[in-house]
């Protein structure tokens, strides 16, 4: 089953189930997949759906610091909640071993050696680890390895 697919299932069940709140995530993910469709009309598969996911827990991620900081707890706790539900449709995440073998295997792969070699690495990691692992600490651990 795709991740589309399974969304408009998951939909399906908050409505028969009263879940409003769940229900109300669930349609925010389903309209920012319809939007990327309509604009730049394709087709969405598995990895395009967990890029607006993706986008989407960033998002609140950055509210929620941002909530946390002006001392709204109350609009923190619903950030929270939303992005907790994103999540569910994210891939497990990886730990950072695993991360640093794939860099390691990227670097044979690509034959980067040094700092002006990153973005040629960061090129071929994305694909293999989206969803995956944070590329913010990919990036970090890149340029760590690149570094030394």
């Amino acid at each position: 089953m795709s991740l589309k697919a399974k969304l408009t299932e998951d939909m399906k069940i908050a409505m028969k189930s009263g879940e409003k709140d769940r229900l109300g995530v669930i349609r925010l993910i389903n309209a920012g997949i319809k939007q990327k469709e309509v604009d730049e009309r394709v087709e969405m598969t598995d990895p395009l759906v967990l890029a607006v996911i993706e986008k989407m827990v960033k998002q609140r991620k950055d509210s929620i610091s941002q909530y946390d900081a002006a001392g709204r707890d109350d609009l923190a706790s619903i950030e929270r909640y939303e992005l907790g539900v994103l999540e569910t449709y994210l891939p497990a995440k990886i730990d950072e071993a695993s991360v640093q073998a794939a860099i390691d295997a990227a670097k044979a792969e690509t034959g980067a050696a040094g700092p002006a070699d990153i973005g040629k690495l960061m090129a071929v990691l994305k694909p293999r680890l989206a969803g995956q692992a944070d590329m913010g600490l990919v990036s970090q651990l890149v340029k760590k390895a690149l570094a030394g």
